[in-house]
Parts: structure tokens; sequence; C-alpha cells
């Protein structure tokens, strides 16, 4: 029996963290994104991976994988949703058993923690091998990427995607609803509104009646929301508006609710003939929905963390994450970073009280898998 991982040294960890944090790395800056690539790169080489550049900015890792078995494959991304100059509001800090920063719980942390894991296993590789999938663009919806991740995917018996485990609950994540972005314009006729209404033909008028018409199609028993975030019409208060778009936000539990509410969304019709409308959009991540092959990992999970000396839940969650490409091709279970808070929200942080632990999961999880 392979013995337990030891506590990782918690003022490595932060020192690797503060690395990565104080290297901004928002989504909309490739060059960016690619400074964090090269220190992770760094740390890959120094534990004798075999590195890939990927179109598109990603980056393979490949950690004693022979092609003897399939490899494990862990999941990550290096660019975070905070502008440049962040650090001037934002900037690391360490508060009692806290540490606050840009990207430092979505997911830098994480990625850290991944590192000290394969660090622990040198050597001793599980069956297969590790091969760690590092994305550019995971916060903007894996444009340049997904091709990559599913191709990984197909490749790998088991998927680990070290995004944060839930706030507060520290659970895995061992579901995620589908996310689908739906933009809808109206146009219709321009006309004076005082001299010659009749003559113009309302596209906010039906751009509001679209609105209800659209959240109609929400289903919340069985987790489908569909939120219009966002309106933008007319123009001159006096001219009937010509123009009207909405841009609507759609969760999903599975994917026959997807196919019902894009059906839905391509079947709505304005009232007035003289309104046009075109849908754009979809369902941008598929859901990922829970199965055996996930139960089965948060089984082993839950086994590991007993056998560490606390305990781990599981959670189904809204936001989507690049688990929700690789759940419908292999066994994947999320929620493997570093506990905390905050994730896009000013107050951002990793619980250094708990991390070392999570660190310590994922190792083992690997160790045993």
């Amino acid at each position: 029996m392979t013995p337990l991982p030891p506590a990782p040294d918690l003022s490595a960890l932060l020192d690797d963290l503060r690395v990565l944090t104080e290297t901004e790395s928002p989504s909309t800056d490739p060059a960016a994104v690619a400074r964090v690539m090269d220190v992770t790169e760094a740390w890959a080489l120094d534990l004798g991976a075999a590195v890939e550049h990927l179109p598109g900015g990603t980056r393979r890792f490949a950690f004693g994988v022979t092609g003897a078995a399939r490899p494990l494959l862990i999941l990550a991304h290096a660019d975070t949703v905070w502008p440049h100059g962040t650090l001037a509001t934002m900037p690391w800090r360490v508060e009692g058993d806290r540490v606050y920063g840009p990207g430092t719980y979505d997911m830098k942390a994480g990625l850290v923690g991944a590192f000290h894991a394969l660090r622990t296993l040198k050597g001793g590789w599980p069956r297969g091998g590790v091969v760690l999938l590092l994305t550019p663009d995971e916060e903007i919806g894996s444009p340049g990427s997904r091709a990559h991740i599913e191709a990984a995917a197909r490749e790998s018996r088991t998927v680990l995607v070290i995004e944060p485990p839930v706030a507060d609950t520290h659970a895995l994540k061992v579901g995620r609803k589908g996310v689908g972005d739906f933009h809808l314009h109206f146009q219709g006729v321009a006309s004076h509104a005082g001299n010659k209404p009749e003559e113009g033909a309302s596209a906010v008028t039906e751009a509001a009646r679209a609105v209800l018409a659209a959240q109609a199609l929400a289903r919340p028993e069985v987790g489908t929301t569909v939120s219009v975030g966002r309106i933008a019409g007319g123009g001159a208060v006096n001219v009937i508006p010509a123009a009207c778009t909405l841009d609507i936000d759609v969760r999903v539990a599975t994917l026959a609710e997807a196919e019902r509410v894009t059906a839905g969304m391509g079947g709505l019709e304005p009232q007035d003939p003289r309104v046009a409308l075109t849908v754009t959009g979809g369902l941008n991540r598929p859901p990922f929905e829970r199965g055996p092959g996930t139960d089965r990992l948060f089984e082993q999970a839950q086994a590991v963390a007993r056998e560490l000396g606390f305990e781990v839940t599981g959670e189904v969650v809204g936001g989507g994450s690049d688990g929700n490409f690789t759940a419908p091709l292999c066994p994947t279970l999320d929620g493997l970073g570093a506990p905390g808070d905050g994730a896009h929200a000013a107050h951002e942080h990793v619980r250094l009280d708990r991390w070392p632990d999570h660190v310590r999961l994922l190792t083992r999880l690997m160790q045993v898998l």
C-alpha cells in the first residue's frame, strides 16, 4: 500500500501562488496568459514532463505517459476574469487564514496545488501517467481550447478538474449545468411617434413581449433557468423604435432541456408581421450530467478524504467549467482545487487552513485511481 502523502509545505504553496497571482493574466491578453504558462512550464520541465504547445495557446504537460495505459487527465486554466491593474486595488495579501488576490481562488491556487501534488508523485506516476492540460481561455467559454479538451478526454481514463470546490461548504462538484447564451434581434420600422405612429412597427414592443415568452421557457423544478440579462433598443424618444436586442442567459441540467429551450427560442415569433426576429447563439457548454462514472470517482474521493482525516461532500452547481466538455466523454470529478470564496468578486480568497488538506486529497486520488 502506498504511504499517505505528507502535508504540503504551506509556505512553499504561498510562494508559488504569489508568483502566479502577481502575474496578471486576463483572458483578453494572450501574451499575459502565456506568461503564467511559462512559469508552470518551467515547473513541469523540472519534473521531467514532455511539453507540447497546441494551436490556440493550450499547453499539454505529460508526466510518465508511455502509451501502455490511458492516463489521468488534469484540467486547468491560466486565464482570469481580472483586467490588468487589478492588483492595485486587490493586492496580494495574507490575513489570518486567508490569502487574497485576483485569480487566487479561481484558479491559480488549484494550479499550484496540482504541481505540488505532482512533485509528491515524481518517480511514482500512476498507471498510464498524468496529463495536465493548461488552457488560456476558460473564462470566456474555451473557444480555442475546447477541441483540445475533448480530444484529451477521449484519450484518458479519468478527468480531475482543479476548479475550486464550492464556496463555504468546500464540496466537490459532481455535476454542472450546461450554459447557453441567446441573442434576439428585432428589426421593425421607424416613424414619427407623434405625427404617424401607425406607420411604425415597434421593435421594443416586440422585444418586451419576447422577454416574457423567453423566460416562460424556464423550468426551475428541473434546473432550467432563463434570464434576460440585457435589453438595448430605441433611440430618440419621439421615434417608434426600429431596433431592439435581447441577451439571454440559459442554464440547463440535462441535454434534453437544452434541446427544448433551443427549440423554444427558435420558435419565438413577433406578433407584428412587420417586425423581423433573428435568433443567434445557443448552448456553449453542454451539461455535466451526474452519472455512474462521476459517482464512483466521488465515492473514492470521500474514502480518500476520510483516510486523510476529513470529510468532503458533493454538489451539483449552476456554473460551467471545462469539465462540462469532458463529462460526456470520460468519468469526471470537478472542484479539486483550493477551498475559498469570492470567484470573480473583490473578496476572492483561498482558505489556508483547508488548502493543504485538498492538495493531499488530489495527491492521494492520483495515487489510487
